[in-house]
């Protein structure tokens, strides 16, 4: 996980909720979210395979990730962001990063004195 995310006021490290490193957490996505990643961004199937899967109908657009591919996915969304030469595609995916990095700052995968 990204030692570098920025604290957001509010959420408190000791708040966070503390999971194993292989643990994944969920993170419901748009139809539009999902698309603005499998479309826009260079993430690879591993990252986004789970995003192909066709839901079961009344199902809820939920997909599970463990922090460690939360913070990558959020990387290859804001390199998007910092590129995209759309300004409403650039603001929703800032708007998509900030979500998934709001995820990230739920949890903490760390154990010992050392918390993000």
């Amino acid at each position: 996980m990204n030692a570098d995310w920025p604290e957001r006021p509010g959420v408190r490290v000791k708040d966070r909720k503390q999971i194993t490193p292989d643990e994944r957490v969920p993170l419901e996505l748009s139809d539009r979210e999902r698309e603005l990643i499998l479309k826009h961004t260079f993430a690879d199937d591993d990252l986004t395979g789970r995003l192909r899967i066709v839901r079961r109908p009344g199902e809820p657009p939920v997909y599970r990730f463990t922090l460690d591919d939360l913070d990558e996915l959020a990387g290859y969304v804001a390199a998007e962001a910092n590129h995209a030469k759309d300004k409403k595609l650039e603001k929703e995916l800032y708007r998509l990063y900030a979500r998934i990095a709001a995820v990230l700052e739920s949890y903490t995968d760390e154990t010992g004195g050392s918390t993000r």
